[in-house]
Order: C-alpha cells, then sequence, then structure tokens
C-alpha cells in the first residue's frame, strides 16, 4: 500500500478533531493538530500562546474579502505571521512525505493540493448540534457558546481565505463534505476510515 494523507477542515464545534482521533485509531496512522503549532513556536523560537494568537488571526486591511484570491498571502500581513504560515507549511509538508497520517486545519488542504495520494475532508453540522456540544461536552455557558462558534468560524475562514484564496468548505477543493451529527463521533469517523481504506487499499 501506498502512503497517503488525509486532511480535515472543520467547523467549530462540529467535533473534528475526536473524529481525527478516532480515525487514527481506525486506520493506525498518526493525526497531527496542535502538534504542529508546537513544532512551528518551536523552529520560530516563539512561545507557543503567540503562534496560537497569529495564526488565525484574521487581516483586516483588505476591504473586499474576496481579492485575496488574486493577493493569496493578503495584503499588510505581518511578518511575524507569515513566518508561522511557512514554517507550518514546511513541517506539514514533512509530515506527508515522511507517513501516511491525519492532518488537520492549518491549510493543509491547500498546501498538500498537489500531493496524489491525498483525500480532502470538510467536517460540520448543524448550528443547534453545535451549540449543544458547546455545552454539554465543553461545558460552555450558552452566550460563551455562541460567542465562541462565531469567532472562531470567522478567524479559521479569514485565515483560511488569506493564505489559501478560497473557504475552508469550498467544495471545489474537497473530496468529502459530511455533517457529523448525523453519525456522531465514532460513526462518522468509521465511515471516513471506511472511505479512506477503499481509496487507497489501506
Amino acid at each position: 500500500m501506498e502512503k497517503y494523507v488525509v486532511t480535515i477542515t472543520r467547523q467549530f464545534g462540529s467535533l473534528g478533531r475526536p473524529i481525527a482521533r478516532k480515525m487514527s485509531e481506525l486506520l493506525g496512522v498518526e493525526y497531527y493538530d496542535r502538534d504542529i503549532v508546537d513544532q512551528a513556536a518551536q523552529k520560530l523560537k516563539l512561545p507557543v500562546s503567540l503562534v496560537n494568537e497569529q495564526e488565525e488571526k484574521a487581516v483586516k486591511q483588505v476591504k473586499n474579502p474576496f481579492s485575496r484570491m488574486m493577493f493569496p498571502l493578503g495584503k499588510g500581513t505581518s511578518n511575524t505571521q507569515d513566518e508561522i504560515f511557512e514554517a507550518q507549511e514546511n513541517i506539514i509538508k514533512f509530515l506527508a512525505e515522511r507517513e501516511s497520517c491525519i492532518i488537520v486545519g492549518r491549510c493543509s488542504d491547500f498546501i498538500l493540493s498537489d500531493v496524489e495520494n491525498a483525500i480532502h475532508i470538510y467536517i460540520y453540522a448543524s448550528y443547534e448540534a453545535r451549540l449543544k456540544h458547546c455545552i454539554e461536552d465543553l461545558h460552555m455557558e450558552e452566550s460563551e457558546a455562541r460567542s465562541m462558534m462565531k469567532s472562531v468560524d470567522e478567524a479559521r475562514n479569514s485565515y483560511h481565505m488569506q493564505y489559501a484564496g478560497y473557504l475552508p468548505d469550498d467544495r471545489r477543493h474537497k473530496d468529502i463534505l459530511i455533517d457529523s451529527s448525523l453519525f456522531g463521533v465514532d460513526g462518522t469517523a468509521e465511515f471516513l476510515a471506511e472511505a479512506v481504506q477503499k481509496k487507497f487499499g489501506a
């Protein structure tokens, strides 16, 4: 079996991270998420908190957000943010070249768009399902959950548009889009793992 990579982008509260973790168990491969932030911070000798703050920080100086399609790196982007993206890009490419793996977020679908043995997945859920998860599983107050869902989704969309030139849920750049509330964490992970196995003979 040839080496392969799975990229996962997701809405906040859609259970993308636990689904990726469960998929890694079912497929017997590593999955990378916060690890990439830690490695980028170490490479740049920056505190992890700064990388976290910068990596999804939207650049607001472009009045028309869709003009970023012509300028994928945006206009007026901070040097620090560009350096963080470049470090994460190098780490993601290294991981994909080294082994079969699952990579969550960080524009990995864009960074690995030219990789032949790759499958790109977007995980979403209804507003109500995400709100319920935030309240019941993440133990947030309802007002906090609503605020986090809005702010994190906006930050991820802006970050992705800034560097990839398209939104995370753009179906032109995805192989599978799935509502995680249909099957839950285990069921979604099993469905997606089976799809990966069929695709790559894993």
